[in-house]
């Protein structure tokens, strides 16, 4: 069940970005949650080996690279899908500084029931 929301809220932070930021067009409440759901993949496969592969530029530049490679993510899947679009490298950026607001927001709500 705790999936489910975690599904639904970043689809939520996803729509409200794609809202707020210049450059980001999602369709509807249904694209921003395939979006998220195949940016969290993303993350989890391609993003993981890019992570371990960059961990010395990563530990020196105090975690840049990881969102640097959370971004060409995002680009990724807005190149993998029609209804999800960013027009560059710098409104992808501020995309995953808007979600990640967002979710923190979220969870400040919810809390840690665990």
């Amino acid at each position: 069940m705790r999936l489910i929301i975690e599904v639904l809220l970043m689809g939520l932070a996803v729509f409200i970005g794609a809202k707020l930021v210049p450059g980001v067009s999602v369709d509807g409440y249904g694209s921003a949650i395939i979006a998220a759901i195949l940016i969290a993949l993303a993350n989890a496969t391609i993003g993981f080996i890019l992570r371990l592969l960059t961990f010395p530029v990563n530990f020196l530049t105090l975690g840049l690279m990881s969102f640097i490679i959370t971004v060409l993510m995002i680009l990724l899947v807005d190149n993998m899908m029609a209804s999800f679009n960013t027009s560059g490298f710098f409104s992808a950026a501020f995309l995953a500084i808007v979600v990640a607001l967002v979710k923190a927001v979220f969870g400040a709500i919810a809390g840690d029931k665990d």
